[in-house]
């Protein structure tokens, strides 16, 4: 199983923020879709970042966490990516996620963002992929 077959099954479109908009409108946009997660990609559609609740969390733990809902996107995303290519396998990218302790990929596309997807998104596939080779096995032990 590939990443381009996790992307199929997705039904939410693509939400991405722009590095101008503030934290208060990532944090709006990530309740309003139920994400943990945004690509961050500037005015020609690049990816330059990425903007997580993680990220959020550890601006609201510090000593400005009074400024953090006025602060530019840009100025608080991660901008040391890594990513990922629709034709990865998923057992390696489950393997770069945890190793990386990440829990959101970006999926691109030579240098187009088409996707994001995340740990929970690659254990579903898995599990989905195991119960149909289960089932495949005990229809031919029984059969």
């Amino acid at each position: 199983m590939k990443v381009s077959d996790i992307c199929k099954l997705k039904r939410m479109r693509l939400q991405t923020i722009s590095p101008e908009h503030t934290v208060q409108e990532a944090i709006r946009k990530l309740v309003e879709f139920n994400i943990g997660a945004l690509p961050v990609c500037d005015e020609d559609g690049d990816l330059v970042g990425i903007i997580s609740e993680r990220d959020i969390l550890r601006l609201a733990a510090g000593d400005d966490c009074h400024k953090v809902a006025s602060m530019k996107v840009g100025a608080v995303m991660t901008r040391n990516l890594i990513i990922a290519v629709p034709s990865d396998r998923i057992d390696s990218v489950m393997h770069v996620m945890t190793e990386r302790r990440i829990r959101h990929l970006p999926i691109l596309e030579g240098r187009r963002l088409v996707d994001i997807i995340s740990i929970g998104d690659v254990v579903k596939a898995k599990l989905d992929a195991s119960d149909t080779e289960i089932r495949f096995l005990r229809d031919y032990v029984a059969g």
